[in-house]
């Protein structure tokens, strides 16, 4: 059996689905890559997706999945909606990458009045809460577009995930990780996502040994508080969760744009579900709701 595994064209998601093959191969399981280009890849704006913003970089490989032209979908877990689609499964989530954002300057240096680049609101909202004498410009493209531009002097820093750095295996000169307490990652950040058929137990069978437990509750609780708030990568929502002695600790927060509110949580429970729950009901009662509804387009 050869699995066909369907992954978006970009240099990180290849990267990412090499990864994946080259384990299964180690398995003795063989398998090939299908690039499919998404309406992200195509420019499209979130519109053009029922999911929104998330839905630009998964439909269409979903799509190829449900209509049997791959066995596998593999995805930036952050980019998946909160929910998988009617017969589809998250089949696999493997161990997770670092979870964290990586400040990217050009000399080492971001004195007041320096420009960060970045397009995410989460990440604009948390900038101006832990630097507000910096300037923000709005930032867009795949990690080597970003860098080349901090290079070329349009930004003085730019904001990264440190699981595609790992897997571009780029290591910037001037690269400080951020701690949760400076920047709470978005939900999923670090996780890959491995979805297939809900009826394909052959294939299900194949990859299960790639699965990693406890990067799978920490997903599923930041994805059903994802789910419960209605939020997004759209959305400036922050949520973390990890595995701690038995006990699921789910951090999280939703904040205004420009950061001036923010509504922060930081739960600890028997199980995701109960994290999550537990997580909602406070950031509600700390005015998230309302954070929500002005930034909601």
């Amino acid at each position: 059996m050869t699995l066909r595994i369907g992954t978006r064209r970009s240099a990180l998601a290849m990267a990412q689905s090499r990864g994946i093959a080259d384990a299964l191969d180690a398995l003795g399981v063989r398998s090939e890559l299908v690039p499919i280009v998404t309406s992200g890849d195509r420019g499209a704006s979130a519109t053009a997706s029922p999911a929104g913003l998330k839905g630009l970089w998964v439909e269409e490989i979903v799509r190829a999945l449900r209509d049997g032209e791959i066995d596998l979908a593999v995805h930036s877990a952050k980019d998946l909606p909160a929910e998988d689609d009617e017969g589809i499964a998250l089949a696999v989530v493997p161990e997770r990458a670092s979870p964290l954002d990586v400040l990217v300057t050009r000399d080492g240096d971001l004195a007041a009045g320096a420009v960060v680049g970045t397009s995410s609101l989460r990440r604009q909202a948390q900038v101006f809460r832990w630097r507000p004498d910096v300037l923000l410009k709005d930032l867009r493209g795949n990690v080597d577009t970003r860098l080349r531009k901090l290079a070329d002097g349009d930004v003085d820093a730019v904001v990264l995930a440190a699981a595609g750095l790992l897997r571009l295996g780029i290591v910037p000169e001037h690269a400080a990780p951020m701690s949760v307490a400076e920047m709470i990652p978005a939900p999923g950040q670090g996780c890959l996502g491995i979805q297939s058929r809900e009826d394909d137990d052959a294939t299900r069978s194949a990859v299960a040994p790639l699965e990693h437990p406890r990067s799978r509750v920490a997903l599923e609780a930041e994805r059903d508080l994802m789910r419960r708030l209605g939020g997004g990568c759209a959305l400036p929502l922050g949520a973390f969760a990890e595995v701690r002695e038995g006990r699921v600790h789910l951090v999280a927060a939703v904040f205004t744009p420009e950061g001036a509110r923010e509504a922060r949580t930081d739960v600890d429970a028997a199980s995701a579900a109960e994290a999550a729950e537990l997580a909602e009901r406070e950031l509600r009662n700390l005015g998230a709701d309302e954070i929500l509804r002005a930034v909601r387009p």
